[in-house]
């Protein structure tokens, strides 16, 4: 964890200098339909969402913008691309930062307009590189969007902006390929302070882009890179935040909110464990307490090995244990071991 970035203001959300990984998600809904947009919006703070990012349609950007910022308190990031006076309308409607890649937005005069209306408005910009809009000189360099040639093209982008002496950006770098997208952050994260928000991009399904955005983020994440992130699912954006809410708790990175233990279950195990572990766990998606919480088996499993979580269960011949810091409390039948266990984490 050496790597600390410089501070970045997002609306009331504040990313690098050591403050906490911010969850991003992106919303789905129509572009023209600003009451789905809203209730998007909604379910994504709810679920936890700290950024919230929204692309620019041709038409309508500055009512879409009004009609999100008024569904929640969370920054909202204006997704641009290629049309450079879309990002400077949406600046001045109230977005809270502007996405774009500055090598497809235009010349060099198109770019300098977009920097000087975020300045104004005291925006941060977020140069976005992937793998799938590498500039033609570069693509045709490396012949395939390689880590190289995604990180020179990160490299390239930040030196555009910092010819006009503007130095407010977050980065992003993502390839599809998670070793690709690995290496493309390290390559730059040595050269440059600024912030980065991590990403796979079209990392799959819920249940693969899970998978690959888990192994990208904890590489990452080990070596200091990376201050905030969006999971990308093709899955409802709700999903992308509880995903990366887990994969943050499961890197012990987010204080606040469950952490499970439980066991992979064996023989010895007498009780559907399976049944009680989800049921438990989908309870508790929403809870804020700070708490590690075990779902064990069978007692060797139990007050022994998980002696230090704040509450658990164990299994035993159609009941379970409940105990507390390795100390049994009572003996709960199977089918009372949910609400006795949720009844517990209530008073803690």
């Amino acid at each position: 964890m050496g790597r600390q970035a410089r501070e970045i203001k997002i609306g009331s959300v504040t990313i690098g200098g050591g403050h906490p990984i911010a969850i991003q998600s992106m919303l789905c809904a129509p572009l023209d339909d600003l009451a789905a947009n809203a209730r998007q919006t909604r379910a994504l703070f709810e679920a936890g969402c700290q950024i919230n990012r929204v692309a620019i349609p041709p038409q309508g950007g500055p009512q879409l913008i009004q009609a999100i910022k008024e569904a929640s308190p969370m920054p909202l990031v204006a997704d641009i691309q290629f049309d450079y006076r879309l990002a400077i309308e949406a600046a001045y409607a109230g977005a809270d930062k502007i996405r774009i890649n500055p090598g497809n937005i235009g010349d060099r005069d198109k770019v300098r307009q977009v920097v000087r209306a975020c300045e104004e408005k005291k925006l941060p910009i977020r140069i976005g590189v992937n793998s799938g809009s590498l500039e033609k000189e570069i693509l045709a360099k490396y012949q395939r969007p390689t880590a190289q040639a995604l990180a020179e093209s990160a490299l390239f982008n930040i030196r555009l902006l910092e010819q006009f002496d503007f130095n407010n950006y977050v980065v992003a770098i993502k390839s599809s390929d998670v070793f690709t997208t690995i290496a493309a952050y390290r390559l730059v994260a040595d050269r440059v302070d600024c912030p980065f928000h991590l990403g796979v991009t079209e990392a799959g399904t819920q249940r693969m882009g899970l998978i690959k955005s888990a192994a990208a983020f904890g590489a990452l994440l080990a070596d200091g890179i990376g201050d905030t992130l969006r999971v990308s699912l093709t899955a409802d954006p709700v999903e992308e935040v509880y995903a990366a809410r887990d994969i943050l708790r499961g890197l012990g990175l987010e204080k606040g909110g469950p952490r499970f233990v439980s066991c992979p279950t064996c023989g010895r195990c007498h009780v559907d464990l399976f049944r009680i572990a989800r049921e438990v766990e989908d309870a508790l998606r929403d809870c804020k307490k700070d708490l590690k919480i075990a779902i064990m088996g069978c007692a060797v499993n139990g007050p022994g090995e998980a002696r230090d979580a704040d509450i658990g269960i164990a299994g035993g011949q159609g009941e379970t244990l409940l105990f507390r810091k390795g100390e049994i409390l009572r003996k709960v039948p199977e089918g009372e071991a949910v609400a006795a266990l949720l009844a517990e984490v209530e008073r803690l």
